[in-house]
């Protein structure tokens, strides 16, 4: 990718993350891991081609054009979140995903934050967007190098780079876990 290629994915970047709070890839990724789906399954639930899916996550292309696809985007952010505080189960989810699939939409992505019950982000959901955070500014393999310089002087700030930057939710939230007394 050339300099100008960079500055343009850069840019788009960016305009996902005014428009919908966050970079679309990060936000399709959150979606794919809590949902249990592959880009294929997302695409065909939001209603769009495999390559815009691509497109939109890789910051080829900045925008959503169609509102029901927005729609659709905040229905699966919301039923993410249930899912991710265990309050729909995945039998549950799969039924709900076929019905986000036929709604023909018009609404736009809300900002408010979506929460547990109890009005709280669960733990889950913290540890996703720390992951998330740090995927936007590194790959992971610039991560796991970063976390390697860091090591033999900050051993805890390298293993948590490691964790939320490079490894798997479930890691991530155990450490998280683990940390909190």
């Amino acid at each position: 990718m050339d300099a100008a290629q960079q500055e343009a994915t850069a840019r788009a970047r960016e305009l996902q993350r005014s428009w919908y709070g966050e970079p679309l890839g990060a936000l399709f990724r959150r979606l794919i891991d809590d949902l249990g789906l592959n880009q294929a399954r997302l695409a065909s639930v939001l209603g769009l081609s495999a390559p815009m899916l691509s497109q939109l996550m890789s910051g080829q292309r900045a925008k959503i054009g169609n509102p029901a696809v927005v729609q659709r985007v905040q229905a699966l952010q919301e039923l993410s979140s249930q899912v991710a505080d265990g309050s729909v189960s995945a039998a549950e989810a799969a039924e709900r995903m076929e019905e986000v699939k036929k709604t023909s939409g018009g609404s736009v992505l809300n900002s408010t934050q979506t929460t547990a019950s109890s009005g709280a982000p669960t733990v889950r959901r913290v540890v996703r967007e720390i992951q998330s955070l740090l995927r936007s500014v590194a790959g992971a393999g610039d991560i796991i190098d970063a976390a390697g310089t860091l090591a033999p002087t900050h051993p805890e700030l390298a293993e948590f780079l490691r964790v939320y930057g490079a490894g798997r939710t479930a890691e991530a939230v155990a450490h998280y876990e683990a940390h909190q007394s």
